[in-house]
């Protein structure tokens, strides 16, 4: 079931058109990473999505219930521009976007203590939100955006002003919220983060949806002909070339903790792994094989810097 739709969306500002007729889905449960370079519309859209921006045209369905204030409840959203106010107290911060939200006071605050205790936050409550590190302002912004417990989680940049530790302390709140059923939207430009914690990824540029769908899938459909594997003895490349099976064949560098010879071999058309590994054995023993999949990094850039007719 779709707790997001995207029905094409398009919005124009004067001469730029953010966001060209954008549809995608996303299905109760997943953890999608909203992609795409700077000024790509990625912003526009999630400001749509909360209504935050009207859309020239298009529809955005959100549980079963056009976009509104009213469905915006339903959302918890995190923006990359933060919108703490300075002189309040983190507890009062907290508590009024919870009951913007229409949370319970009773409620909230249980769940605001809960928060507040995984962020190492306790007794922070009566601080200010100016007295706090720009870490600390972080937590409570996801604080803040998590306490009415949303069904749909949306967060722009959550990782920005964390260290590691913080970081890591965050994708385990995320997969515990997606645990518990929360869909969660991450826009990031932390692609390790986004290849971690997704299982899918919408990728847009120039306001235009490029592709949407399992990363898994995607990676499958970008793999190369590439293959990396390590002999225990060196290979001799032409005896090797000899073979008809290759385009390319060239030593590379192994990973410092794995002993042997590293190679990088390129397949022609058509050829099976298997067949490769048995030119290869009759030299020696295998140590290591594995295919060359794109990084979701490659696969980023290979769609938003070549011609649409370039992408493979």
């Amino acid at each position: 079931m779709s707790i997001l739709e995207i029905n094409g969306l398009t919005k124009q500002f004067a001469t730029t058109k953010a966001l060209d007729n954008v549809s995608f889905n996303v299905e109760e449960g997943e953890i999608c990473g909203l992609l795409g370079p700077n000024g790509a519309g990625k912003t526009t859209l999630l400001r749509i999505i909360n209504s935050l921006l009207v859309s020239d045209s298009g529809s955005v369905i959100i549980n079963g219930m056009p976009a509104s204030l009213d469905a915006g409840k339903y959302i918890g959203y995190m923006p990359e521009e933060r919108g703490l106010y300075e002189k309040i107290s983190v507890e009062d911060q907290i508590m009024y976007f919870g009951q913007l939200k229409g949370g319970n006071k009773k409620r909230l605050r249980e769940v605001m203590n809960e928060y507040m205790d995984i962020f190492n936050l306790t007794g922070q409550g009566n601080r200010k939100i100016k007295e706090l590190s720009k870490g600390n302002q972080q937590k409570v912004q996801i604080i803040s955006t998590l306490v009415h417990e949303p069904n749909l989680v949306i967060l722009d940049e959550p990782f920005s002003g964390f260290d590691p530790i913080n970081g890591l302390l965050l994708r385990d709140l995320i997969a515990r919220l997606n645990e518990k059923g929360a869909t969660i939207m991450l826009s990031s430009h932390n692609m390790p983060a986004i290849e971690e914690m997704c299982s899918t990824i919408a990728l847009i540029n120039h306001g235009q949806l490029l592709v949407k769908g399992e990363i898994s899938d995607i990676k499958e459909a970008h793999k190369t002909s590439e293959l990396i594997l390590t002999t225990r003895n060196p290979l001799s490349l032409p005896l090797l070339h000899d073979s008809g099976l290759l385009k390319d064949a060239q030593p590379t560098q192994t990973l410092k903790w794995r002993k042997g010879n590293a190679y990088k071999l390129e397949k022609k058309e058509g050829v099976r792994n298997n067949d490769v590994l048995e030119a290869v054995s009759l030299q020696g023993e295998i140590l290591h094989f594995e295919e060359r999949i794109p990084t979701l990094n490659e696969i980023f850039i290979n769609y938003t810097t070549k011609p649409d007719k370039d992408i493979k």
